[in-house]
């Protein structure tokens, strides 16, 4: 039992020491060409959000002189 007790103890540390790769940004890997059509849909929607916004101030400002 104290075997078994022993070899858990030493796979935990082995696993904990264990050189491990890093992780690459996610433009270096296989779903890099994923990432275009969201960049653009992200442009497309702050664009959408800063209309939106300069639409609110005009409405505002409308409504206070009005």
């Amino acid at each position: 039992m104290r075997f078994l007790l022993l070899l858990i103890v030493v796979l935990l540390l082995a696993f904990a020491l264990w050189p491990r790769e890093p992780v690459p940004p996610v433009e270096e890997t296989f779903i890099a060409p994923e990432l275009v059509p969201l960049k653009k849909a992200q442009n497309v929607e702050n664009q959408y959000m800063d209309a939106l916004e300069k639409a609110d101030k005009q409405i505002e400002k409308q409504s206070d002189g009005g």
